[in-house]
């Protein structure tokens, strides 16, 4: 077995796509890699400096959407390029909004889920950035994508995950088994 140093390889990596209002209020988005669930109700994302994190101190409502294949391009290029520095970067993307119905922040027409937050804790705040606990207040899915039970089926969606050790984006799979049920095979 290889031993590696510690690193920031932790799998997979959702890639989250925030969206929120800048002061002007156009749209902006941004990708972000470093988040996941932190309980029933609340996610968490880590956030460096960014005009996303410039807008979340002012307004702490935004939209979590998910990234797919269908997406990946646009969806890095919010990651790459600065809405500090690009006044234009969200018309490059083709991404069409509309104001979310509980926060002040915007949904991208193109993502097949996307979340409705509000920060409840922000954590080890600093000119760096922060960490955010955040808590969802709604969630809005396309209904192309939902499942006969009429809840969203993940499998429809084609995700994708951040590889940070290749640094690509790996498409995620198919169903393999059934969580809460397969395991008590073993009782």
């Amino acid at each position: 077995m290889k031993t590696f140093k510690p690193a920031a390889w932790l799998l997979p990596q959702p890639v989250l796509i925030i969206g929120t209002y800048n002061a002007d209020g156009t749209p902006n988005a941004m990708n972000a890699a470093w988040g996941g669930q932190w309980d029933a109700h609340e996610i968490f994302i880590s956030l460096g400096s960014h005009a996303t994190t410039d807008n979340l101190n002012r307004n702490g409502e935004f939209t979590v959407a998910f990234a797919t294949v269908d997406t990946l391009v646009a969806s890095d290029f919010v990651g790459v390029v600065s809405g500090r520095k690009d006044p234009e970067k969200m018309s490059k993307t083709g991404w069409k909004s509309s104001k979310a119905e509980n926060v002040d922040a915007p949904i991208f027409d193109c993502f097949p889920m996307t979340m409705e937050c509000r920060i409840k804790e922000k954590i080890n705040e600093s000119e760096t950035g922060f960490y955010m606990v955040a808590e969802i207040l709604s969630i809005h899915c396309d209904e192309s994508y939902l499942a006969e039970d009429g809840r969203p089926d993940a499998e429809k969606m084609e995700l994708i995950t951040f590889d940070p050790i290749h640094n690509g984006y790996i498409r995620l799979g198919s169903r393999v088994g059934n969580a809460f049920r397969d395991g008590l095979t073993l009782k």
